[in-house]
């Protein structure tokens, strides 16, 4: 089906590409909260001091949100498959891969997870590599995600290869064997993750100032106090060392918060602390929440932020920004990438990821919007009755109107046709 004599050429290729496999060794099979991620990907340690990686940064609520926000919105939509006929219109149509990629497309993941999965992959790692399981026929019969961290990406000519190492075995794999969905800013290559390229540093920060908070609470919202004495404290440095660690047990933390402080020899306590407003530690957290949005192309008041307003005036609108901008070019990027590996150079079948159960409003405005699609009063009607049954999975209607999309002024399908009258002559004079 794709060439025996190419194949056979290309896996030779891979063969010798074998060898450099075994000096990668598991150099790709690191653990995804480890330094070495960072330096594979020539990450470093971020000006606020931490590191960041694709599992540390899931641990920022706003990163979280974003992820869910997007890689739900995606695996939500059905995938459809549509036939084209020879003037170009279409129609949906049952195709055996339309269990893979709605169902279950491996044997251990639901439909939705592995779109969760490839959506993830390609906003933390720059990529979401699955492998095509064809059976004796070429046809696929199942879809393997495979983790990016285990595969290197070669040119081959104008085609990349697939080297992928997981620790237990090793293989090479051509470009027709793979689907891959690279993130923003292809290289010809690899895409570049999020975090890696535009929001290393917000995540960073954000880790950071999680880390602070945290402490600052768990020191009881005061971090900082001074113990003075007039006549001194001990002589010796490890009596003073053991005189601030009795203090620190007594009356640190959450356990010895409010607790009366016992000082004797006229000791006394200066705080030299902040409020949490004046180190701006709020102002910062928040901003860091709408840096982070912006990276990820996502309206801060979806995931929480501003909530006075989230929910309020102007959320259809939103909605169809959001999806617009944020889920559509993803579930674009996954349509051809589909299309050209099920269906290559095919003019007739593609799939299509169905965007309107994101877009579906109250039931108030729904109702609006398929009187309008049927062809209510004023309006061009656009579809029939069995196709709006079909989206809100009815059965379909047997009358002879419901597959017939209704026109502005046009009488009904069903509507018999009346013969002219014949005019009466005038009789004669």
């Amino acid at each position: 089906m794709f060439g025996f004599g190419k194949r056979k050429q290309q896996q030779a290729q891979i063969d010798q590409l074998h060898a450099e496999l075994a000096t990668i060794k598991n150099q790709t099979l690191m653990a995804a909260n480890s330094d070495s991620w960072n330096d594979f990907f020539g990450n470093t340690k971020t000006a606020a001091g931490v590191n960041v990686n694709p599992e540390n940064a899931k641990k920022l609520s706003a990163v979280g949100a974003c992820l869910q926000l997007i890689c739900n919105g995606v695996a939500a939509m059905p995938c459809s498959t549509y036939q084209r006929d020879a003037n170009g219109n279409r129609e949906s149509v049952r195709h055996d891969y339309w269990w893979l990629l709605n169902e279950s497309p491996h044997p251990v993941l639901t439909a939705h997870t592995y779109w969760q999965w490839c959506l993830e992959s390609m906003l933390l790692r720059g990529d979401a590599i699955s492998r095509l399981m064809r059976d004796k026929l070429g046809a696929v019969a199942q879809l393997e995600p495979i983790p990016r961290e285990c595969v290197v990406v070669k040119r081959d000519g104008a085609e990349l290869i697939y080297l992928i190492n997981d620790g237990i075995s090793k293989k090479g794999l051509v470009q027709s064997e793979v689907l891959h969905f690279p993130g923003f800013g292809f290289n010809g290559l690899h895409g570049q993750s999020a975090i890696k390229s535009w929001a290393r540093n917000a995540i960073a920060c954000g880790l950071a100032a999680d880390e602070y908070s945290a402490e600052y609470f768990a020191n009881g919202a005061s971090p900082s106090v001074v113990v003075t004495y007039p006549a001194g404290v001990a002589p010796t440095q490890e009596q003073q060392a053991q005189l601030r660690t009795q203090f620190e047990e007594r009356y640190s933390g959450r356990g010895n918060r409010h607790r009366p402080a016992l000082l004797v020899n006229g000791g006394d306590l200066k705080p030299v602390s902040v409020s949490p407003e004046d180190s701006q530690l709020l102002e910062t957290r928040r901003f860091n929440v709408v840096d982070v949005c912006r990276a990820f192309l996502v309206s801060p008041d979806l995931i929480g932020e501003n909530t006075t307003s989230a929910w309020g005036t102007g959320l259809e609108q939103r909605m169809i920004a959001h999806v617009k901008h944020t889920i559509d070019p993803h579930a674009k990027k996954i349509e051809q990438e589909l299309n050209r590996k099920l269906f290559p150079r095919s003019l007739r079948m593609f799939v299509e990821f169905n965007r309107e159960g994101l877009l579906s409003g109250d039931s108030k405005a729904e109702a609006e919007y398929f009187a309008r699609a049927l062809g209510g009063p004023g309006a061009q009607g656009w579809m029939a009755i069995n196709e709006v049954r079909r989206i809100k999975n009815l059965p379909p209607d047997a009358s002879p109107d419901s597959n017939t999309v209704t026109r502005a002024g046009a009488a009904p399908a069903s509507a018999t046709p009346q013969p002219e009258p014949t005019p009466t002559e005038a009789p004669a004079p």
